[in-house]
């Protein structure tokens, strides 16, 4: 599928992004700003190429880049691919953005929906919004992404918040303790992952933006551009040291759960340490001269061997519902 996006503007003057998708057969308009290929098809990607003069990476290509493959320019172009996330609130995975600067139009390439290409859309369709040039669109357009990821990060501090709550607070119920432990650390896990992530994300599109800040130097942009794009960066880099500050939040939280954990246990084991103290002398008495007594009346029972059998079952058995009933096990 092939979204381009033309400059617009309405009868009050307002500038904005028109979008509309490619049917097939049709040619590119001479004033597309921004081209979203979003899973192109073969004959998609060489519409494209034979219009623009540039490489459109493949799937495969995207999956399987090599590092010095990630940054580059050729034959006038720029190429960025970065790592993006989508599909956060279920599994979050990384989906590779290929970003081509190719003269005054913008192409992305990707085979997934990261949420920040829906949210610029929306934005840039907007009267007012502006981004009538390619660079304009790009860094609004990773602006957006910087937003998403704050977002993300806001939400997993809320979430980290809530455990932390639940992990000092204090409960009279050993068996629902030790179920919510399970929970917390599975959702610890959880948030640990997407902090991972989102911190590879974040390192990529700061080398992009490094990319672009040396390359609009030498290709003279705006200065307007250029602070923006050192804002960009500077926002990356304060994300960067909040997603720090959250992980090691979380090893701590999980540090302190797998501890509570361990002193729940240590109780348990010293109650049974203490119950098998308290039936050791008898035990030992009993093993001593309990069959050395001349008169022993039970030899002569008839039901002496079953009651004797019954009563090591109950032995067995009463403890057990006894520590299910205590919460223990």
């Amino acid at each position: 599928m092939i979204i381009v996006h033309r400059p617009a503007t309405t009868p009050e003057g307002g500038a904005f992004l028109e979008r509309r998708m490619l049917v097939p057969g049709e040619l590119f308009p001479a004033d597309a700003i921004w081209v979203d290929l979003i899973e192109p098809s073969r004959a998609e990607a060489r519409l494209a190429e034979a219009h623009y003069g540039v490489s459109v990476p493949t799937r495969e290509d995207t999956d399987y880049i090599e590092p010095s493959e990630l940054l580059y320019t050729e034959n006038g172009a720029r190429y960025m691919t970065t790592q993006l996330l989508f599909n956060v609130a279920h599994d979050a995975q990384l989906a590779s953005v290929s970003f081509i600067l190719a003269r005054n139009t913008l192409i992305t390439v990707r085979y997934d929906e990261p949420k920040a290409f829906i949210m610029f859309a929306h934005r840039a369709g907007r009267p007012g919004s502006g981004g009538l040039t390619a660079e304009q669109v790009m860094a609004g357009l990773i602006e957006t992404i910087i937003d998403r990821a704050a977002e993300v990060l806001q939400n997993i501090g809320e979430d980290i918040n809530t455990l932390s709550r639940q992990v000092f607070e204090t409960k009279h119920d050993p068996g629902k303790r030790n179920a919510e432990f399970q929970d917390i650390v599975q959702t610890l896990g959880h948030h640990g992952d997407l902090i991972s992530k989102s911190r590879e994300s974040l390192l990529s599109i700061e080398r992009v933006m490094l990319f672009l800040t040396v390359a609009y130097r030498t290709a003279r942009v705006p200065m307007e551009l250029r602070e923006q794009v050192r804002t960009n960066l500077r926002d990356l880099q304060s994300l960067e040291e909040h997603a720090t500050f959250q992980s090691g939040k979380i090893q701590f939280l999980l540090d302190a759960t797998l501890g509570l954990v361990n002193i729940e246990q240590n109780n348990i084991i010293k109650l049974f340490s203490v119950m098998a103290v308290v039936f050791m002398p008898p035990t030992l008495i009993a093993s001593i001269y309990g069959m050395n007594f001349k008169a022993m009346p039970e030899l002569d029972w008839k039901l002496g061997y079953p009651l004797a059998l019954l009563g090591m079952i109950v032995a067995a058995i009463a403890p057990y519902f006894f520590f299910r009933w205590k919460k223990w096990l």
